[in-house]
């Protein structure tokens, strides 16, 4: 069982709440703050948060340093800058609470900073692999589709690059938020877990027409021969029966995943079953970022495209999913001078 300090935890709570309630942030990233301050007060063997002194927040980094994740290894510089500034935000929510104002200033919270080197090091920009056009369709081509729930997982391919929706929005959406007759699907932030809850339309891209019959069959195979309705999932579960002794999961049942760990777990093998590196879902919004650029569009086209990806600001598109190699940069300004 965890050790833990009684009046640490009282504050914690209070902190998580006004994290939750006054600053909206969602369960998970709660979970991470939670996470955070428990390596702090393992740092200090659950000292009371009243005995703080600065020194505790210079072994708390040296602790970070010696830690390590899951795997067995070292945590990597991105996590431990993200940990103290994480740590740092309680702290400095501390600071200001009643009973704190004399035993913790300020000027004590910037201790939590990490040094500039690693914190520099840990917000780099690294290249993230992400599949070509070819390599997605050659991929989705090789899928199955011979029962229902191959059919489902060869759907929810085509669906991520009809739409490049992100993993947790595609586990949530129902049939309702589909309209084949427009070729496009409302991505409504209250019932779709879009990213900050975000509202907005998204119309099929331009890809490869496979993949549109792929899912429009999907959808009808819903709506026609399984009797869905709109309230049903677009992407379910399979339903557990009883063969033969056995509980087997062959059919379809009408309830969506509670995570998006189905839906990256069905594009990696996809990938991984052509002997392509297994790329995740998330990495299909830069297979369209890159498309976009492949297609000339105009500048009016390009807002519109980025636009369909729930982006309100374009540079959001260019910056984060329209990515150049530093080998591609030299091929581009090379190009320029000849």
């Amino acid at each position: 069982m965890r050790k833990f300090n009684a009046e640490n935890e009282r504050i914690k709570r209070r902190y998580l709440i006004y994290l939750k309630e006054a600053l909206g942030l969602d369960q998970k990233s709660i979970d991470k703050v939670a996470a955070a301050l428990v390596k702090f007060e393992e740092s200090t063997r659950y000292k009371c948060f009243k005995q703080f002194h600065i020194e505790q927040a210079s072994k708390f980094k040296t602790h970070l340093s010696k830690a390590k994740g899951t795997s067995g290894k070292p945590l990597s510089l991105t996590t431990t800058d993200a940990t103290l500034r994480l740590v740092k935000g309680f702290f400095q929510w501390l600071a200001g609470q009643q009973g704190f104002k004399k035993v913790l200033t300020y000027s004590d919270v910037q201790y939590f900073n990490n040094n500039r080197n690693d914190a520099r090091a840990a917000h780099a920009q690294r290249p993230v692999q992400f599949p070509s056009i070819q390599a997605a369709l050659h991929a989705f081509h090789a899928m199955p589709d011979r029962t229902a729930l191959e059919h489902r997982d060869k759907a929810v391919f085509a669906f991520l690059m009809l739409t490049g929706a992100r993993d947790g929005a595609v586990a949530s959406f129902r049939l309702k938020h589909v309209n084949l007759i427009d070729g496009c699907v409302f991505q409504d932030g209250r019932e779709v877990k879009t990213k900050n809850r975000k509202t907005f339309t998204t119309t099929f891209f331009p890809v490869d027409r496979s993949y549109l019959d792929c899912f429009t069959r999907w959808v009808k195979f819903l709506r026609n021969k399984k009797f869905f309705g709109p309230e049903d999932s677009l992407f379910p579960k399979p339903e557990r029966r009883l063969v033969d002794g056995k509980f087997v999961y062959d059919t379809l049942s009408r309830e969506q995943y509670s995570s998006s760990q189905k839906v990256n777990q069905i594009v990696r093998t996809a990938f991984a079953n052509v002997q392509i590196h297994p790329y995740t879902p998330h990495s299909f919004r830069k297979t369209l970022g890159l498309l976009m650029n492949d297609l000339e569009l105009t500048l009016e086209q390009q807002k519109a495209w980025s636009q369909n990806m729930g982006h309100e600001n374009f540079t959001t598109t260019v910056s984060s999913y329209l990515p150049v190699s530093e080998q591609r940069q030299q091929e581009i300004i090379s190009a320029m001078r000849e």
